[in-house]
């Protein structure tokens, strides 16, 4: 845990929680750049997974007293993970998983500017305003999965009239879309449990089939990003950084930014709601998928720590709340709250709960994080050896695009074995399971 010690123009402390400094000296200034905006509270904190960002570090959280910054949230509001338990073993089902790979494949857009039906402005509203509920109710799901989904797959206040009809043209075809990038649906076996009273208020067990799904909010929270942070601009003046720009929580601006981000917020909880029923769909003859836990990676929230209401961003960083919290579902209330930190292609991906121990307004990291740009990935990895490796490990890929796979590499990003340790021994969340994958779907 490395300490930045307040100078300048910082008004707090900076902590970045990794093994090594190498090559995150942009990402670093950046950290100090927040610690550098009004009102914030106790300290600026990186996760293990941090790498530069727009204004605000990937892997960044921090807490304020009086405003809220679209940079802290970042442009993929929402960008999310979502696990699917199955009642049945690798061993069972082993010769299935490339047949239903390929029928997620075919049910499920995927891909840059994939689209789905059209939902008309009426019901597109509807949606946004009411999050998960609302596509349930049009028979995407289950009633009982809103209790295995952060803040029940609403985030409120939620209101169309703060969104841009630009945001609305481009989200109104991207419902129950995986989108391209980093973004994924992975067929995965439960490798190895840490702790089997844990695992087993969870569901799981070793060699159980999992599904994960990683999407966000598509073209519709890039738009919303866009609009506010054009909108702030001129707000701030003397800032380290122009795309840390920021409004006062409570007035105008800031309250619409805050209502448009909800509203992205619950297209991201809906879009990975559409996408789960249609992997139901494709796993119908082989096991019903019951929903484990949905968490979000890039929010600004209103919470309460240490006795004060604060708005917590958490960017590319994921909540992670201990025993006994009230926001915590009926059935995890004695393990705290479920974390999935996801591997990149071909990686092993980590099933986690929060503790009550976290220092980081309980908050832990996402992912691996970045080390080469997708620029960088092109130019330095080859197509071939990706494929050769997926290939000996003997991991299925379905990908709508050749250059995502290079700049989605295992090589262009940390080490996540590492980065799971890192939290686990901080005790910023606390390893339950290691997850395989089998095969893996990318846009």
């Amino acid at each position: 845990m490395y300490r930045i010690k307040k100078s300048g123009k910082m008004k707090v402390d900076a902590f970045v929680l990794t093994d090594s400094l190498n090559d995150i000296s942009e990402a670093i200034e950046q950290l100090k750049n927040v610690a550098s905006l009004p009102s914030i509270v106790k300290a600026a904190y990186a996760m293990p997974d941090i790498h530069w960002g727009y204004g605000f570090p990937i892997g960044g959280v921090a807490a304020f007293s009086e405003i809220i910054s679209p940079g802290g949230v970042g442009f993929d509001i929402n960008c999310g993970v979502r696990l699917l338990k199955s009642e049945v073993t690798y061993k069972e089902i082993s010769k299935h998983i490339q047949k239903v790979l390929e029928k997620i494949y075919k049910l499920v857009p995927v891909g840059l500017g994939s689209t789905s039906k059209k939902f008309e402005k009426k019901l597109f509203k509807k949606i946004i305003e009411n999050g998960t509920k609302a596509v349930i109710e049009l028979g995407f799901g289950y009633e009982e999965d809103l209790n295995f989904i952060e803040n029940n797959g609403t985030l409120l206040p939620a209101n169309m009239l703060d969104v841009s009809d630009t945001a609305y043209k481009r989200g109104k075809e991207e419902l129950g879309t995986l989108g391209a990038g980093n973004h994924f649906i992975e067929i995965q076996k439960v490798e190895e449990i840490y702790d089997k009273k844990i695992a087993n208020v969870l569901g799981l067990f070793e060699g159980q089939i999992t599904v994960m799904i990683h999407t966000g909010s598509r073209g519709f929270g890039h738009q919303v990003a866009t609009d506010y942070i054009k909108l702030m601009r001129n707000l701030n003046i003397d800032l380290p950084d122009k795309q840390l720009v920021y409004a006062q929580f409570k007035s105008e601006i800031g309250q619409k930014y805050y209502s448009a981000m909800n509203c992205a917020a619950n297209f991201a909880f809906s879009n990975r709601q559409i996408i789960t029923h249609l992997v139901r769909k494709a796993f119908s003859d082989i096991s019903k998928l019951y929903l484990v836990y949905d968490v979000v990676h890039n929010i600004a929230k209103v919470e309460i720590h240490d006795g004060q209401k604060v708005i917590v961003h958490r960017k590319g960083a994921t909540r992670a709340l201990g025993p006994g919290q009230k926001e915590l579902p009926e059935k995890y209330k004695d393990i705290g709250q479920p974390v999935i930190i996801p591997g990149d292609m071909g990686t092993s991906s980590y099933i986690l709960v929060g503790t009550n121990e976290n220092f980081a307004f309980s908050s832990t990291a996402h992912g691996a994080g970045r080390i080469l740009g997708r620029r960088q990935a092109l130019k330095k990895l080859k197509l071939n050896d990706i494929l050769s490796n997926l290939e000996r490990k003997g991991i299925i890929l379905k990908s709508k695009s050749k250059k995502t796979i290079i700049e989605e590499a295992p090589n262009a990003y940390k080490d996540i074995d590492k980065v799971v340790e890192i939290v686990d021994k901080l005790r910023l969340s606390k390893k339950v399971a290691k997850l395989v994958p089998l095969g893996v779907i990318k846009g």
